[in-house]
């Protein structure tokens, strides 16, 4: 029997076997209360991969201070124990309590989420208010990690002294109003904030009534395994994306009547249907969807199954089940909790890279976290500085603003245009304005979406909407490029690394979405929906999907969003690794001399973040001494002026030394 794998949302209930429920890890723990936290705060995607991932850094450094292999990634100290199982729990907890308790400290519902941390020391028989940094105790080494990382990030370009906004962005457009039909723009290329009435985020915490863009200033925060080459601003930068009215223009209009047709799609009453099984999807190039699915089960041996589902409900439950439900965990959450899902599966085996002896459930756990959310982090900076930079206009406002120039292409049986004839009673675009331009798309929220589906229909294009909630509609920053994408790529090159293999356990993970009960903007959907995944880059890829159809983003958002993540993920991993086995202080150093002016020169050489440099001279290459206190890294590149005027010496020599 194949178990159910999927991730935990509100009101559904992930099906596993007795031999399924393994125990789990100290790190496991955590990283659960991690995720708790998110849920039941602002959900910042950006600051939530920051948080995940410096809580992972905090787990990682202290399982590695008891292991004579691994190296921690920014405190490295050894530290032995007559019982190692024990003092590495103590010395974890108190790292992970002490990252989590000061990130969380401000947060939205702190009053819930600090005793909740409290409570969990508590539990383990640890005391939250010891804070002491002095002595060979494990937990004084948890409290020492957690100074560390939180000193080494306490400027790294997030602003979380300043609760991490960012006062250099200003939006070129006027906002949508959305109680108002149509909208203005002065760029109809760049991003436009909404204005609502009443504003919500997807876990009804209350927002801006006008959007302000999340995390405009996350290009620039400190990362872990990204490094911009001389002269770019952006990583991995993608390039322009389609520009109406300059380069891409006809790319630009067709984008959004795809857009437009999984709107009409989201309606289950219409006939279509959709085979969902590996049989017939996934296996896509990646930034394609070019993918025919897969001959057979590469575990079982037997061919997948076909499924058979409506479009109109498989549509609205990948958009749903993707934009991670009312409790969002934001998608750097989402794939952590897959992630977790994954290791409880009982064809599962923590084989580090699919190979060698199985490890320990915290082994495993605390270099899955480590890999994992670097890459989800990185993801969050190299995908925020392309928002940032491109500012790219959202369906909501394009698709509006292109009706309303006349200049959205008419199609029969989605754009068309409002005749006299038509508008008159009996007629497709009764009630519509004549002259107009309507589009048959979903109709909006219904006014009980527990017993109510609306479906497709006629509407003005003015007045469309994504399949979203009315007090959300679309996230408060840029489109381009899909953060959903970016994430969701990361994360499956992190895990078909990490396992070896880029298939779930046993060849297939499933979710079943419950007929009736698992939509929560409508009701729906009509039928089980039980969602499936050969490998974990067709899940990433269905999340990408995922929000065409809710009208979040355009083609071009996803496919290079996906590349940026794979790029993010790959590195992460590989950059991991190192720091798995201490192959890291082998790493060779390159360094080189560029004169200034006068006697004046630049030194500059390759570093890595986290790890301390000692420039050394020397005058005859046989006795060096340190030419500058040991200096911590915070760039892959360090730099130091010198001025040879002043020296009393003909001939230099310089060296760096990497110390461990």
């Amino acid at each position: 029997m194949k178990l159910l794998l999927g991730l935990l949302l509100p009101s559904v209930t992930i099906a596993l076997s007795a031999t399924a429920v393994k125990s789990e890890s100290i790190a496991r723990t955590w990283n659960e209360q991690n995720l708790d936290a998110i849920r039941i705060d602002f959900p910042a995607p950006t600051i939530h991969a920051r948080n995940l991932f410096h809580t992972s850094i905090a787990m990682w450094d202290a399982w590695a201070a008891y292991d004579p292999t691994a190296l921690g990634y920014l405190h490295r100290e050894t530290a032995d124990a007559a019982d190692v199982t024990a003092a590495r729990n103590e010395a974890i907890s108190y790292a992970a309590f002490g990252i989590l308790s000061d990130r969380y400290l401000l947060s939205t519902n702190a009053e819930t989420t600090i005793p909740a941390l409290r409570a969990e020391m508590f539990a383990h028989g640890y005391d939250p208010d010891f804070r002491k940094t002095s002595g060979d105790t494990p937990a004084a080494l948890g409290n020492r990690i957690a100074q560390t990382i939180l000193g080494f990030y306490a400027n790294d370009g997030s602003n979380q002294e300043g609760t991490y906004t960012d006062n250099s962005y200003r939006a070129k457009n006027g906002p949508l109003i959305l109680e108002n039909s149509s909208t203005t723009m002065l760029d109809p290329n760049r991003w436009q904030p909404l204005a609502f009435d009443i504003a919500q985020t997807q876990n009804g915490q209350v927002a801006d009534k006008v959007q302000i863009f999340v995390g405009s200033h996350w290009g620039g925060v400190r990362p872990f395994a990204m490094s911009l080459p001389p002269g770019e601003s952006v990583y991995f930068d993608p390039g322009l994306p389609p520009q109406l009215g300059g380069e891409g223009d006809a790319e630009f209009k067709a984008a959004n009547l795809l857009v437009l047709r999984r709107s009409r799609a989201l309606d289950p009453t219409r006939t279509e249907m959709i085979d969902i099984s590996p049989r017939s999807t996934g296996n896509n190039t990646l930034g394609e969807n070019d993918g025919n699915g897969y001959e057979s089960n590469p575990v079982s041996g037997e061919p997948y199954l076909a499924t058979q589902v409506p479009l109109g409900d498989y549509g609205r439950v990948i958009a749903e089940f993707w934009a991670d439900g009312p409790d969002s965990e934001t998608p750097p959450g989402h794939w952590n909790t897959l992630a977790n899902e994954i290791t409880g599966h009982p064809d599962f085996e923590p084989r580090i890279g699919g190979s060698g002896a199985p490890v320990s459930p915290l082994e495993w756990d605390v270099k899955m976290y480590f890999a994992l959310n670097g890459a989800l982090h990185d993801t969050a900076v190299a995908v925020w500085g392309c928002k940032r930079a491109y500012d790219y206009v959202r369906p909501i406002s394009s698709i509006r603003y292109l009706a309303s120039q006349g200049a959205l292409p008419l199609e029969p049986g989605l754009v068309e245009l409002v005749t006299v004839a038509s508008s008159l009673p009996g007629g497709d675009h009764e009630g519509l304005t004549p002259g107009k331009i309507a589009v048959f798309a979903w109709g909006g929220e219904p006014a009980d979406p527990t017993t109510e589906f609306t479906g497709a229909k006629w509407i003005h294009a003015e007045d469309w909407l994504p399949y979203q909630r009315a007090t959300f509609v679309t996230p408060a920053f840029a489109g381009y490029v899909s953060g959903h994408s970016g994430f969701s790529r990361a994360a499956a090159e992190v895990l078909t690394r990490m396992t070896g293999s880029p298939y779930f356990p046993g060849g297939l993970g499933t979710f079943t979405a419950p007929a009736n009960t698992f939509l929560a903007f409508e009701k729906g959907p009509s039928v089980d929906v039980v969602l499936q995944w050969a490998t974990y880059y067709d899940a990433a890829d269905e999340a990408g999907i995922s929000r065409l159809y809710g009208g979040i983003h355009v083609p071009a958002d996803d496919g290079p969003g996906r590349i940026i993540g794979s790029s993010c993920g790959v590195a992460a991993f590989e950059l991991a690794s190192q720091y798995f086995d201490s192959s890291i202080l082998s790493r060779p150093i390159s360094m080189e001399v560029q004169p200034s002016t006068g006697d004046q020169y630049q030194l500059s050489w390759s570093a890595q973040r986290g790890l301390n440099y000692v420039l050394d001279f020397s005058t005859d290459l046989s006795f060096w001494s340190p030419a500058f206190l040991p200096e911590l890294a915070e760039d892959t590149q360090m730099h130091q002026a010198y001025d040879h005027s002043s020296s009393p010496f003909g001939t230099v020599f310089f060296r760096v030394r990497q110390l461990p």
